[in-house]
């Protein structure tokens, strides 16, 4: 197959390339479409790649400085105590984590992002950087080629994901949503003026409701295409397929535990009325199975399939 490669012969393949066919009669300007990151375009489990990178930065200080260990919120991270962290609490915990790096500038963030990410290892043994979803790239190459914009709308921290969204994704920091940190001003005179991070988390968690009202805020376009994979995501899908004329929602169901793994996505910062299967059923979103319609999963993988036109799987 020349288009999607890396997607099995059935319903879902066509579904996409139905409605790219459909989209092209949109106007350039309209045609937008954002994905999550977690879980939808690189793998989330056994835990999110941020929690990795700051539990990394987190020992490294601890090293320097062991008193850092005796807070609670460090101590119940390094010492994987989940019961303490659910205890504690998420949220303070990451504003705990992200205080690590207060009074760093945006340039020194990102640079150590960037340093973690060339080296990092994954549960899985993989390199962290090739964690990324193959058929995931295929389309986001295809919808730029049909003239598509394409946006991230993350739940994860939006300058980790700035820092590297350009070599994963080819999708620029200004077109990256996530949970913020804000930032203060230092100095005065013109050329020594630097914005240095704090530990104060601007606004909400970018979950739920917020994907969509941070998304319109930050990037001032609706999507008419969305991608997601938990409750998390539902509202940014609702937003897509509310639109006029040609809309798309996709859910990518994690049910492959052979190949990554299986679960169903929840949302991480309040808990969904409804399982989000249960929601794409009955609006009718199209639902990608990691199992019957990837042929590949990661980037690095090779074709498990003999056949990627009859779908006959080589697994």
């Amino acid at each position: 197959m020349d288009v999607l490669p890396s997607w099995r012969a059935g319903p879902t393949r066509t579904a996409v390339l139905e409605f790219l066919a459909a989209a092209r009669d949109v106007p350039v300007e309209q045609r937008v479409a954002y994905f999550d990151n977690d879980g939808t375009l690189w793998c989330e489990r056994p835990s999110y790649v941020q929690w990795d990178f700051l539990v990394d930065q987190l020992r490294q200080r601890a090293t320097e400085d062991p008193s850092i260990a005796q807070q609670p919120e460090f101590a119940a991270v390094l010492e994987a105590r989940r019961e303490a962290i659910a205890s504690i609490g998420l949220a303070r915990i990451a504003v705990a984590l992200a205080g690590l790096f207060t009074g760093l500038t945006p340039e020194e963030f990102a640079g150590r992002v960037r340093g973690w990410m060339a080296t990092a290892v994954h549960a899985s043994g993989r390199p962290v950087r090739s964690l990324g979803y193959r058929p995931m790239r295929e389309l986001i190459e295809l919808l730029r080629a049909d003239g598509f914009t394409v946006g991230i709308v993350t739940g994860g921290g939006a300058e980790f994901l700035r820092a590297i969204s350009g070599e994963l994704y080819g999708v620029p920091p200004d077109r990256v949503v996530g949970t913020s940190v804000g930032y203060r001003l230092t100095g005065g005179d013109r050329g020594t003026v630097v914005l240095r991070r704090t530990a104060r988390i601007v606004g909400d968690a970018n979950e739920g409701a917020a994907k969509v009202t941070n998304a319109q805020t930050q990037l001032g376009r609706r999507p008419i295409l969305a991608a997601g994979n938990s409750a998390g995501d539902a509202e940014l899908l609702r937003w897509a397929t509310a639109a006029p004329g040609p809309g798309l929602a996709l859910l990518l169901d994690h049910d492959d535990a052979e190949r990554e793994y299986a679960y169903e996505g929840r949302a991480e910062t309040f808990t969904a009325a409804e399982a989000v299967g249960d929601t794409a059923a009955r609006l009718g979103w199209t639902r990608i199975s990691m199992a019957r319609d990837w042929a590949t999963v990661f980037d690095t993988d090779t074709d498990t399939d003999t056949d990627t036109d009859t779908g006959t799987s080589g697994r």
